[in-house]
């Protein structure tokens, strides 16, 4: 056998992509399961994104190859969105379409980092940002986020390590996995310690509209440009996570850097997906409104599931999941592992974003009321028979 590329030796499966399989196995076999996993929204687009599609596939050129930029209407749609959510004025040479928001850790990673350059990661975190990291031979150096602190960067912690050879540091507010969010005052230590050390930011922001009664982008904070990108991403805010549609924001220097990366990568977005961006971009702000009021009912159920698990948590956080943590001693692999094979109920460890995430589990709120329910009840059912 031809051997894989060095570059793989650091870096292992997606946790989901292996443990689905599993799941898949489970299924195939008659067990009834819940999946309470996964981010993946459950619900539809709003109507006339489905429409701009549809009237888009008999366009004469339809089907050609797109800009690499994206066509000018979808930049001035996102420029226009982020003026009119954050306040944050852009040109159109400020903001550049992604294949989804993933896309951009990649596309950043592999126009900024050199072989050797490190990169701060948070502990808890997104996977991809560590994984993307190894694959462009940087090394990742993880900082520590902690519930004490509320989810946030100890920069005093931070200031006591060696930062020469760090180049990029990834933030993530609101947070993924623990839904906490990040004050103005926040957002302004990132910057200022990024100033002060010459290091790029990216704040990867695609949960901010949901449950999140203040939406902020990073790059609301003057000055923040100079250090600053931001990833954002329809896939939540619009349930169009299988449409892959994104955008990273900021000075125009740096976004010429990440376009020369996808230029070469890509031969640019259907035009159907772009207008159906288009469309949701438009969308008056009445449609988050409407979709976290049952993002908040299908939350009091998992916050249920939470008691019923004795786990502890806190109603003060944002996004699509409810991170809570496990009675002490608890490990949360195996504790979900038995939770999936005694009660076909798929829960999230949290130790798979890092070693901060270890005594914690993870509950997605893109599942049903009832099948929420449903779940809560089995876990009454076996607690009754304790």
């Amino acid at each position: 056998m031809i051997p894989k590329a060095n570059r793989l030796n650091n870096v292992q499966e997606y946790y989901f992509s292996k443990k689905l399989r599993e799941v898949s196995i489970l299924e195939k076999e008659g067990k009834p399961i819940i999946n309470i996993a996964i981010g993946s929204p459950d619900l539809q687009p709003p109507i006339q994104v489905i429409e701009a599609i549809k009237s888009t596939v008999e366009i004469d050129n339809a089907h050609s190859y797109q800009s690499y930029q994206g066509i000018p209407e979808l930049r001035l749609a996102m420029c226009n969105f982020y003026k009119r959510m954050y306040n944050v004025v852009l040109k159109n040479d400020e903001v550049l379409p992604l294949m989804g928001s993933k896309e951009g850790i990649m596309l950043i990673s592999l126009a900024f980092l050199n072989t050797g350059d490190e990169v701060l990661i948070p502990n808890p975190g997104y996977p991809t940002y560590s994984s993307v990291t190894n694959l462009v031979g940087a090394k990742p150096i993880f900082y520590n986020l902690n519930e004490e602190n509320n989810w946030l960067p100890d920069f005093d912690e931070l200031e006591q390590q060696n930062l020469t050879k760090v180049k990029l540091i990834w933030v993530n507010y609101p947070h993924m996995p623990t839904g906490a969010k990040a004050s103005s005052v926040a957002f302004q230590k990132i910057i200022s310690f990024a100033k002060k050390h010459q290091i790029l930011v990216v704040n990867d922001n695609p949960y901010s509209f949901i449950l999140n009664d203040k939406p902020q982008s990073i790059l609301e904070l003057q000055g923040a440009k100079e250090v600053a990108l931001e990833l954002n991403s329809l896939s939540k805010s619009f349930n169009m996570a299988g449409w892959r549609v994104g955008l990273v924001a900021g000075k125009e220097k740096y976004i010429k850097a990440i376009l020369q990366v996808k230029s070469n990568m890509d031969s640019g977005m259907f035009l159907g997906i772009q207008k159906g961006a288009i469309a949701a971009l438009k969308t008056p702000e009445k449609w988050f409104t409407d979709l976290n009021l049952i993002y908040e009912k299908r939350r009091k159920i998992v916050w249920k599931i939470m008691e019923i698990l004795n786990c502890t948590y806190t109603k003060n956080s944002s996004g699509l999941f409810v991170w809570g943590k496990l009675p002490k001693e608890k490990d949360a692999l195996d504790f979900t592992d038995k939770l999936l094979s005694d009660k076909y109920i798929f829960i999230t460890p949290g130790n798979i974003f890092g070693t901060n995430g270890e005594g914690y589990i993870r509950v997605s709120l893109c599942v049903p009321e009832a099948k929420l329910n449903e779940a809560l009840q089995r876990l009454i059912v076996v607690k009754l028979k304790k």
